[in-house]
């Protein structure tokens, strides 16, 4: 095919026909069309947008460019969620054994890190011999034997959006509304799920920081889930602020261990109930959002849901030891957040090379604030300025401790 007659159009505001994407996109899988041409696409369409039809339209030549997986054997219903990711957003390790050990399945296909995010595979291999790189039958066998699988894309699984993804890194063409929508959704739909729970993040941490704009992304998202028959639901959730106490990859581990156990931060663990309620509700498994998250609630209290992921790390080979000695754990050099900038230095979210894995160790922790069960951090006595010195006003500093009003600013609102 020309490549460059589809670059133009795209680039001139016209509409893609199912022809010129299937074949644009089959020809970058197979290699017949290079990185500068399909990056040149993508700019086109970040620049131009989508209309719905070309996006239901790419989507399904970026699903269709490789295999999709069945668990037809499975009795389960199966869900998943997905975050459009944000500073210290772990909430996908908690919250799939919680959903697990309600009897709903959780095939959970994840992505590494994008842009200034950490992704739930770098986290969970941070945990001593933890494999994510599964193959069909692995995943297959992990769902029957713990109902989770946290498991890498393989090269069989939507090759399109693998390569995709990786080159809108790199190029910086991340921030884009039908290319976030169809790069989750294809993945998604590989997974044979029967119902998606989206998190979507808006403020100063996320991809799209404007609230409008994370809106129009869910709503863009439901809208293309169900012209393919799947299930779904959004919330907007606030990532202004990193999300719980801790930012960096093994100490993220911990902290997503300590949710499990019945402890941890506040705002991660509303944030577990609501998404895992929804989750429920979605697959039939709770009347309601709000009697899925009590069931959720319960499976963390009860102690279930970390007899879930014990089983999971015994079935991916990580150190089940870790859940009772988080010592075990790389081991970093904890400390307060200074910036978003340390944050991702600290955490290891960049490397040199997509497929690359990073460093498990390193990040910042932060103090936890009033109503999170702990106390704020002492203040210091101020020194008295001699008589009739000026007053010298200080700048003011946001706090960055969460308490029981901040903690609902990770609230979930229905698209």
């Amino acid at each position: 095919m020309d490549a460059r007659s589809v670059i133009r159009e795209k680039r001139d505001g016209g509409e893609l026909s199912e022809e010129q994407i299937r074949d644009f996109i089959g020809g970058y899988v197979k290699g017949e069309i290079p990185d500068h041409q399909a990056a040149a696409l993508l700019t086109a369409i970040f620049i131009r947008g989508m209309t719905e039809d070309e996006l239901c339209l790419w989507t399904r030549a970026m699903l269709e460019s490789g295999k999709k997986l069945s668990f037809a054997e499975l009795p389960q219903r199966k869900a998943d969620k997905h975050s459009t990711g944000g500073i210290g957003d772990k909430v996908s390790i908690p919250l799939a054994p919680a959903v697990a050990a309600c009897g709903v399945c959780v095939p959970m296909i994840s992505g590494r890190g994008l842009g200034h995010t950490g992704g739930t595979l770098d986290k969970l291999e941070s945990i001593p011999g933890f494999r994510t790189d599964l193959s069909e039958e692995r995943i297959h066998r992990a769902l029957d034997r713990t109902g989770v699988a946290f498991g890498a894309q393989t090269e069989e699984i939507v090759p399109a959006d693998r390569k995709l993804y990786a080159l809108r890194d790199a190029t910086g063409l991340v921030e884009s509304i039908p290319l976030i929508a169809s790069s989750i959704l294809s993945k998604k739909l590989a997974e044979g799920l029967d119902a998606l729970v989206l998190d979507v993040k808006f403020g100063s941490g996320a991809f799209l920081p404007e609230p409008e704009r994370g809106r129009d992304l869910a709503r863009t998202m439901i809208a293309l889930a169900g012209r393919f028959g799947l299930k779904a639901g959004a919330f907007l959730t606030a990532m202004d602020r990193p999300l719980g106490c801790a930012v960096g990859h093994a100490l993220e581990i911990a902290e997503s261990i300590d949710c499990l156990r019945g402890e941890g931060p506040g705002d991660l663990r509303e944030l577990v109930l609501r998404l895992g309620g929804e989750m429920l509700r979605l697959v039939g498994a709770a009347a309601t959002a709000g009697e899925g998250s009590g069931k959720i609630a319960d499976a963390i209290d009860s102690g279930r849901a970390l007899g879930v992921f014990e089983l999971v790390l015994r079935e991916q080979g990580g150190d089940p030891r870790v859940l009772r000695d988080l010592s075990r754990l790389p081991q970093g050099r904890p400390g307060r957040h200074r910036a978003r900038r340390r944050a991702r230095e600290d955490g290891g979210c960049d490397r040199p090379r997509r497929r690359d894995r990073v460093a498990g160790a390193g990040g910042r922790t932060r103090a936890r604030g009033r109503g999170l069960g702990g106390d704020p951090p002492p203040r210091r006595p101020r020194a008295r300025a001699s008589p009739g010195a000026p007053r010298r006003r200080r700048p003011r500093r946001r706090s960055l401790a969460s308490d029981a009003t901040r903690a609902c600013a990770h609230r979930g609102l229905r698209v």
